[in-house]
């Protein structure tokens, strides 16, 4: 049997972090997480998510509606990482988006 070749992934330098979480969010940013051994701290190297690791994070309770937690599950499983990343990382777009008035 023949060995393939594997493409050895890198992250790109982004232009801003709008760009960059589409492209953890994208086909190549999972692959890479996919592929990527973690350090002893669990970064892989992006300024956001370094950023957000660092900023420190406090625990709340936050009660969602039964079917909205199961379709980020879903949507988290798809993107190979946990739901609460998912729901954290939503979270900070969101705000990011609310202030800047940016509606798309």
């Amino acid at each position: 049997m023949e060995k393939r070749k594997v493409k050895q992934l890198s992250v790109p330098r982004f232009a801003s972090e709008q760009d960059e979480a589409k492209w953890w969010s994208g086909a190549e940013g999972r692959a890479f997480l996919k592929s990527s051994a973690r350090t002893a701290t669990g970064s892989v190297g992006s300024k956001l998510v370094a950023s957000l690791a660092r900023a420190g994070s406090v625990q709340i309770a936050l009660r969602l509606p039964s079917p909205d937690l199961a379709r980020a599950r879903t949507i988290a499983e798809r993107k190979g990482i946990g739901y609460q990343t998912l729901l954290k990382m939503l979270v900070h777009e969101g705000l990011q988006r609310a202030e800047t008035g940016d509606r798309g």
